[in-house]
């Protein structure tokens, strides 16, 4: 069965766009487009889709009306995932976005609306109740907490910054073990490590991906001042 996707951004040119990008995906069907963030919300009610894909700024405010969706839609409708796309690499966004956890959300920048296999990827992780932050996002937060004065960050090993960036980006020990040429024991060492290193709960040690994303993020997210 196809995912059905509802469309939210103020211009049509994007609308369309992905539209177009989502039309070569067999299994996405676009229920739905939107221009505001109300109708964002009677379109839900009237379609009942599996993923919300929304810029982060829209009419009336032109603020954070992707945020808001994510947010009521955690509590109005839990169970429909949320792709938001953003010109910005500003950590205030993410630390927004999963304020409310990380399960079934995702953060692309907009530049990744032409490559049609992270959208419709991000798309199916969020339909999954999985996560997805789109990796420059996750390289510039690296950067920044790594400049940060006695960051723990710098008690980390070369390989352990890799797998850190790739578990932020939402992704799980045997995807990581492919991506770094590593055994999936290795993994499971290096984060054992890490977070023991970054004094984060040992319940996300686990290979359960959204409680990790949402430690890992919040972390590189907690002291950084990146705009973008």
């Amino acid at each position: 069965m196809a995912i059905r996707v509802i469309l939210a951004d103020d211009s049509y040119l994007v609308r369309q766009g992905l539209k177009q990008v989502l039309a070569g995906a067999s299994d996405v069907e676009v229920a739905a487009e939107c221009s505001d963030l109300d109708s964002v919300f009677e379109e839900v009610d009237r379609h009942r889709p599996d993923v919300v894909l929304t810029d982060i700024r829209m009419p009336p405010s032109n603020t954070d009306e992707g945020v808001q969706v994510a947010s009521r839609l955690r509590e109005s409708h839990p169970d429909v995932g949320v792709v938001l796309l953003s010109q910005y690499t500003d950590p205030s966004y993410l630390r927004a976005l999963l304020v409310d956890g990380s399960e079934g959300r995702a953060y692309l920048l907009k530049e990744r609306i032409s490559d049609r296999r992270q959208v419709v990827e991000a798309i199916e992780a969020v339909a999954a109740g999985s996560s997805v932050v789109d990796p420059k996002v996750v390289e510039v937060l690296l950067a920044a907490r790594a400049r940060g004065e006695r960051s723990p960050l710098a008690e980390l090993t070369p390989r352990e910054l890799e797998v850190l960036a790739a578990i932020a980006q939402g992704k799980s020990n045997t995807a990581i073990a492919e991506a770094l040429v590593l055994t999936k024991r290795a993994v499971e060492k290096h984060i054992n490590a890490i977070f023991l290193k970054l004094n984060l709960s040992h319940s996300v040690e686990a290979e359960r991906i959204s409680p990790r994303v949402t430690a890992a993020l919040l972390f590189l997210s907690e002291t950084t001042d990146v705009a973008g």
